[in-house]
């Protein structure tokens, strides 16, 4: 069951942050977002119900991600906005409304502390968690697009291996919706490296409305945005974590490079 303390009356406490800004001073054209980084849950929901080995599990965040995203914000020079909490709270990457926005289960795992939570819960979690973040990703965007002739936005995510019973076979995805300036050049080059199976649009498709970071920065000034995943079992050392970090952030230069948005550095 819910932990009784869901019932105070906000979700964070004074000392709880929504999100985090890594490498707030990065010069890049580029802003990095991890919407899925953590698995931690507001003291005022105890663990949602869940036993804490469930909260170890790409069902609470994108394991390795955060990792990964910092590497790249390094190679990059790029800010990174970071979620708080997991995305069994709120899911930062779905519409408010959205049914999964916050999930009722989760590969097949009930959620107990998101079942029937009234209308006024849900928009604390809204209030307190979601729109902070956003209001600082958009801060970022804003500020790139003040300081470069063109910017963009790259939301990270990693996948588990094998969700709903079926194996995923690529190592890392390229999702879009309507803008494909970036994610076309990133599909053709990575496609050309020995070895990887790429997707595109796998193994979510952005068109179905799961990818609301991006799209919702879609018509500021030009910006340019993708969402890229990478496959959790590569991002399970530090060896693997420096690897894609590399490589990505390579085809990331030439993507911004092809279209425009990118100085060498």
């Amino acid at each position: 069951m819910p932990d009784p303390s869901s019932t105070a009356s906000t979700v964070l406490n004074p000392v709880e942050a929504p999100y985090s800004s890594y490498n707030p001073t990065g010069q890049s054209e580029l802003v990095l977002v991890c919407d899925h980084a953590r698995n931690a849950i507001p003291r005022s929901m105890g663990t949602l119900g869940l036993p804490s080995a469930a909260l170890d599990t790409h069902i609470a965040l994108d394991i390795g991600c955060e990792a990964l995203s910092v590497a790249l914000a390094d190679r990059l020079d790029s800010v990174l906005v970071v979620a708080g909490f997991s995305r069994l709270v709120v899911d930062l990457n779905r519409p408010p409304g959205h049914p999964t926005s916050i999930p009722l289960t989760s590969d097949g795992i009930e959620i107990p502390g998101n079942q029937r939570l009234s209308e006024r819960k849900r928009l604390r979690r809204i209030e307190e968690i979601f729109s902070p973040y956003h209001e600082a990703v958009s801060t970022e965007v804003q500020r790139a697009c003040a300081q470069h002739p063109k910017a963009a936005l790259i939301s990270m995510h990693s996948f588990t291996p094998r969700m709903d019973g079926q194996w995923r076979p690529w190592h890392a995805g390229i999702l879009w919706n309507r803008d494909q300036r970036l994610s076309q050049p990133l599909l053709d080059s990575l496609r050309r490296e020995s070895g990887l199976c790429i997707g595109d649009n796998q193994p979510y498709d952005a068109r179905a409305h799961l990818g609301y970071t991006v799209d919702a920065y879609a018509d500021i000034n030009n910006l340019a945005q993708v969402m890229i995943e990478v496959r959790q079992d590569l991002l399970e050392s530090d060896e693997g974590i420096l690897r894609w970090a590399v490589l990505l952030s390579e085809h990331i230069k030439l993507a911004l490079a092809s279209w425009g948005g990118c100085t060498d550095r």
